[in-house]
Parts: C-alpha cells; structure tokens; sequence
C-alpha cells in the first residue's frame, strides 16, 4: 500500500520547480560576488543574511511570476511540458500568488536592508516580469537585452551594498553578466529552436540565422571576458585570481570562435554549459577575493 504523501511533499513538487533552483542559485552568487567584490567582510553576518534572504526570495518570486505567464508556451515546448504548470500539478492561481508572495516579500526585506540596495533588486524585477517576459518576449527577439538587463541587477546590487553607492565597478560587473546573457541564451535557442517554433516565440535562429546567431554569440563572449576583465581591475583581484580569470576567458573565447567556423550541434551545447561554467567561475573568484 503506498503511503499518503505529507503535505511538505506536494507543496515541494508543486512549487519548487517554479524557481529554477540551479538559476536561481546562480544569479544568488552574483549578488554575493557583487558585495564581496567591495571587501566586505564575510564575516558581517546579519548584511550577508540580508543580502541572501532579500535576494533569493525576490529572485525566486520573478521566475515563479515568469512560469505563470508563460505557461501556455511551456505546454507547447516538450522540454518544458513537464512542468507543473503545464501538467496542471500547480493550478496558475497558486502560482500567481506563490511568485507575487516571494516577490514582495523580498522586495520589502531589500527596502529594508538598505534603499538603492532594494531599489535595484526591484528594478531587476521590473524588467524580467513586466519588460522582459510580458511586454517583449513574445514580439521580439531583442528582449533577451532586457532580459541580460535584469540579469545583471543581482551582482550591481550587491556591489551597491558594500559600496553604498553605484560606482564603475559594478556597472563592469552587471555588463559583464548582460553580455554573457546571449552566450548562454543564444546556444540554447539554437540547441532547442524547434520548441520556441513549436510556441511561436521570436529567437535570433528564427528571425535572423543560425550564422548570424553565432556570430553574436562570438561578439558578446569577448565583451563578456573584456568587462569582467575591466571589472576585475577594479576590485583588485591577485595574479593568481587574474591568471586563473584570463584563462577561463580564453577557453570561452575560443568555444565561442570555434561555433562560428565549424557550428555543430556538440560544440554549441559544449558553449552552453561552458558559459554557465565560466560565470559561475567568475563569480567565485570575485567573491574570494574579497574575503
């Protein structure tokens, strides 16, 4: 006889997938990059918690509003099919209030942790719900600019916390995320642009070309590696962590290059994963630097 699942079960089953942990979770290191890029002590717990709880909440409520108006076009994808809202597992109304709940919960513990701290998280926000994914998604493929916008608001906010101000630094830092934004959304466009057909959504493959496409994916992963190595400057990362950086830019740079003049199907999914590598690496390297 199979057990009565528990009410925390279902509630993860149905909710969980909403906020797409590994992106969340990605975007989350920025912001923790962001801060810790302006030597701030790891060990100034009760900013580092604000910084974490406001963040995450805020992130997590904007991809679950984004699952919600988009879930007739993910019942049209067979890779986002599955998803509970396209099965009918999360009824939209639960979504809606689950994403609208963690949103401005986590826009008010921003507020309060610090005013052009919350004003940013909110702004990023802004952009991926109403710009981003209502207004342009669906018209133009030019949305994903908005969608980088947004993107880059986690690391600027987290360098405006430590900082207390917007500086050049984290502008670098948030361009840096903005370009990498095609690197890794393009590869994906091209790797399923059957589905976005299939759901009658605009990407680069489909209103330009797939060489066109990969020629911008080369573009914005050299002004990728050149901001955050401009950024880099600014926070004042060792030769070991610079080192370490050109490196990795090298590797993505030379993927980039690569898809453009011999593109197959390996080596765009290769850029793909490379690109969520090299961010995620970036990252890292920004938030030890400052411990």
């Amino acid at each position: 006889m199979n057990k009565p699942k528990s009410k925390l079960a279902i509630a993860k089953r149905k909710f969980f997938p909403l906020v797409k942990s590994l992106q969340t979770g990605l975007l989350l290191i920025t912001g923790l990059a962001g801060y810790m890029s302006a030597r701030c002590p790891i060990f100034n717990i009760p900013t580092v918690l604000g910084l974490t709880g406001s963040l995450l909440l805020a992130i997590s409520g904007s991809t679950a509003l984004n699952m919600w108006y988009d879930r007739d076009i993910d019942a049209r994808m067979p890779r986002t099919s599955k998803r509970p809202l396209s099965t009918g597992e999360t009824r939209p109304e639960e979504a809606l209030i689950f994403g609208l709940v963690l949103s401005i919960i986590g826009i008010t513990w921003a507020l309060t942790v610090d005013i052009l701290y919350g004003m940013i998280i909110f702004s990023g926000l802004f952009f991926d719900v109403v710009v981003y994914t209502i207004w342009l998604k669906r018209r133009t493929a030019w949305s994903i600019i908005w969608g980088g916008i947004s993107g880059g608001m986690p690391v600027l906010a987290g360098r405006v916390l430590g900082t207390g101000a917007i500086d050049w630094v984290g502008i670098a830092l948030a361009l840096g995320v903005l370009f990498w934004i095609p690197t890794h959304i393009l590869t994906f466009s091209i790797r399923y642009h059957e589905d976005y057909q299939q759901a009658n959504v605009p990407t680069f493959p489909s209103t330009y070309s797939f060489q066109t496409t990969r020629l911008i994916i080369a573009i914005s992963s050299i002004l990728a590696t050149l901001a955050f190595g401009i950024a880099s400057y600014g926070v004042g990362l060792t030769w070991g962590f610079l080192r370490l950086l050109v490196v990795l830019s090298a590797g993505l740079f030379i993927l980039a290059v690569q898809s453009l003049r011999s593109p197959s199907e390996r080596i765009t999914f290769g850029l793909f994963k490379y690109a969520s590598l090299y961010m995620l690496s970036a990252m890292l390297l920004m938030f030890f630097a400052g411990i």
